[in-house]
């Protein structure tokens, strides 16, 4: 369409934050897009979701950071939002260990409706928690590497490694998507299987972005 305004960022990732209620991945959300912590934040309801442009390597991504429900009746509900995402931020709460149980059914979850090639990032979160353990990272790592999953520990309430965590997960996507588009000869990226990855949502934006 002639005259359409052109993209200002070169791709778009969708990530989507998954685990129990309760967690801090709302927290996780606002502290990355917006700096903000709210200790009286109220369950997420269905899925809300923001965004956070930031440079990697000489490249503007724009990451749509997609907030899940953890209820069990909103589960069904949720399921429709994996479709279309590049990567996952599987949370469990460090001093809860049954929020770390249920990690499995989260990734099982994930595995049925999300690409099979999405990234995936097992996250303890509140690790400022620290006199109130009740996951071993050890044990956590292990698991992560058992299903290939990077893996890290964040508190959204002091913020660390929270930046980390995004910026990993994202720089993991954006090579993958990289070494894609170098042994493409298209245009602009086509999934190999499925809607593995979702660069930008219209083909204008697809051709100001990052192959044209």
């Amino acid at each position: 369409m002639a005259g359409a305004p052109a993209a200002d960022y070169d791709f778009l990732f969708k990530v989507v934050l998954i685990g129990d209620s309760g967690v801090g991945k709302s927290n996780l959300l606002s502290r990355f897009t917006r700096n903000e912590f709210n200790l009286d934040s109220k369950s997420t309801i269905g899925v809300e979701f923001a965004t956070r442009t930031i440079e990697i390597e000489g490249k503007t991504v724009k990451a749509q950071i997609w907030d899940t429900a953890g209820q069990e009746r909103y589960r069904a509900i949720t399921s429709a939002y994996y479709r279309g995402a590049v990567g996952a931020l599987l949370v469990y709460d460090i001093a809860k260990p049954q929020t770390y149980e249920n990690v499995k059914r989260w990734l099982k979850e994930l595995r049925d409706h999300a690409d099979s090639n999405i990234v995936i990032m097992l996250v303890g979160n509140k690790s400022d928690l620290k006199h109130l353990r009740a996951v071993a990272t050890e044990a956590a790592q292990a698991f992560a590497a058992e299903n290939q999953l990077s893996f890290i520990e964040t508190s959204a309430l002091d913020a660390s490694n929270v930046e980390k965590a995004f910026q990993t997960i994202l720089s993991e996507i954006h090579r993958i998507v990289s070494t894609r588009t170098l042994e493409g000869s298209d245009s602009h990226i086509k999934p190999t299987e499925g809607n593995v990855i979702q660069v930008s949502r219209s083909e204008e934006q697809v051709k100001s972005g990052c192959c044209s």
